[in-house]
């Protein structure tokens, strides 16, 4: 299982460090010990972002800032294949990103809950690239 350091996290999220040190303190994040540092399973860090997507504004309200061509580190959160094709969902900070592939490109990738991946965004396209 991948797991992320409390900065890592935060970098995913588009957050402070304080921000996810507080939401672990709360109990939103779950979080263990390793190695004497405090880390997030990738899984459990997928489904967080995941729920903050859903909740959040800036979503609706950021998106067009965006530049039509622009590189988003975040986490993958969801991949649903089947024979042919893949659905791809992640959380790049603030947003939401989906894209479609090959299965096999998403199997190639490695591609799961939790993996740390970029999306490219280029018009209506979309490319996943392992981080």
């Amino acid at each position: 299982m991948t797991d992320y350091r409390v900065a890592e996290a935060a970098e995913i999220l588009g957050v402070s460090t304080d921000t996810v040190r507080r939401w672990i303190e709360g109990g939103r994040v779950p979080s263990r010990s390793a190695d004497g540092r405090t880390v997030v399973g990738g899984v459990d860090l997928a489904a967080f972002a995941a729920s903050l997507a859903d909740e959040d504004e800036r979503t609706r309200t950021r998106a067009d800032a965006v530049s039509a061509r622009n590189r988003m580190s975040g986490i993958v959160t969801k991949v649903v294949k089947d024979t042919v094709m893949a659905q791809v969902e992640m959380v790049c900070g603030p947003y939401r990103v989906v894209s479609l592939m090959s299965s096999e490109a998403a199997t190639d990738l490695g591609l799961e809950p939790g993996v740390r991946a970029i999306a490219s965004v280029k018009s209506t396209n979309v490319v996943v690239e392992r981080h």
